[in-house]
């Protein structure tokens, strides 16, 4: 078995998205454009409700996926299909825009708080322009079991046995919310081919003798397994994924494998034709 460790530590970085709110991205920045199969991820979240309160007005999307997991407060969303929804504190959606998506979210504060994370998952070139889908689930449906020194939310993927209620045929996404105990180890096999990395939210941990500070992305070398030893009270996520190995093309918020689709993307989405055809949900 080949212990994993940090080939890579990335510093989430403070941007403006949106309508004015503030994210702390890792992929997608100079640092990591990209981690294939993934390529974003923001680190959301504020006491302060003016940071956040104009949210993210309608913008469109194709070729990829969004997987939102909120973590305090709520956002409310719709989209240019007719799909509404509140995303409560603990409940994720997976939304795949594929041929084309316009929607808003509205970050809201439940008891003064609200954080969360936004991860884009890349679609091979094959389905990106399939219909777009979406699973929603809330907190309730997401298992959460107990180990020595900790918790996992199983969020996607396996765990122990336990499987998480989001299924992203494409990738295989592993998805976990780890919280750790100062002092203890977390383990966790990993397929040898997936990409696989940590982000550590709050606390510290090290990773076979390398830091994990807080707010920093820890992407991982090739291996079989992974051990996190929280320094103090730890909690991160635990995201893997296939890579799909294809050209990366990306211009804002459209991502497809060559100039001349990205060109089409802008064309069909200023000509009203970006939205093709209506998702369909499962929730729980």
């Amino acid at each position: 078995m080949t212990i994993r460790t940090i080939e890579q530590l990335v510093k989430a970085a403070p941007l403006a998205e949106g309508a004015g709110v503030t994210v702390h991205r890792t992929i997608g920045t100079p640092a990591l454009r990209h981690l294939d199969p993934f390529l974003m991820l923001d680190h959301f979240g504020s006491d302060n409700p003016n940071e956040y309160i104009a949210g993210f007005p309608n913008h469109p999307h194709r070729g990829f996926v969004t997987l939102t997991y909120m973590l305090d407060g709520h956002m409310q969303h719709q989209d240019s299909m007719g799909n509404k929804g509140d995303l409560r504190a603990g409940g994720i959606q997976w939304m795949k825009a594929a041929s084309g998506v316009i929607h808003s979210e509205m970050p809201q504060q439940t008891d003064g708080l609200m954080r969360g994370f936004q991860l884009w998952i890349n679609l091979p070139a094959a389905q990106k322009m399939s219909d777009p889908g979406y699973q929603e689930f809330s907190a309730a449906a997401i298992p959460t079991t107990d180990f020595d020194g900790g918790s996992v939310r199983v969020i996607s993927g396996t765990y122990a046995d336990i499987h998480g209620p989001i299924e992203d045929p494409n990738t295989d996404v592993r998805y976990l919310d780890v919280s750790l105990s100062a002092g203890k180890t977390f383990r966790y096999e990993l397929p040898a081919g997936m990409t696989a990395f940590v982000y550590a939210f709050q606390g510290r941990g090290e990773i076979n003798g390398d830091p994990v500070p807080t707010h920093a992305l820890a992407k991982l070398s090739a291996g079989s397994e992974v051990e996190i030893t929280a320094e103090d009270d730890l909690r991160l996520i635990l995201l893997a994924g296939k890579p799909i190995d294809e050209p990366i093309v990306q211009y804002g918020p459209f991502v497809m494998t060559s100039r001349e689709e990205i060109e089409q993307a802008f064309a069909d989405y200023r000509g009203g034709n970006l939205v093709r055809k209506r998702a369909a949900w499962i929730s729980d």
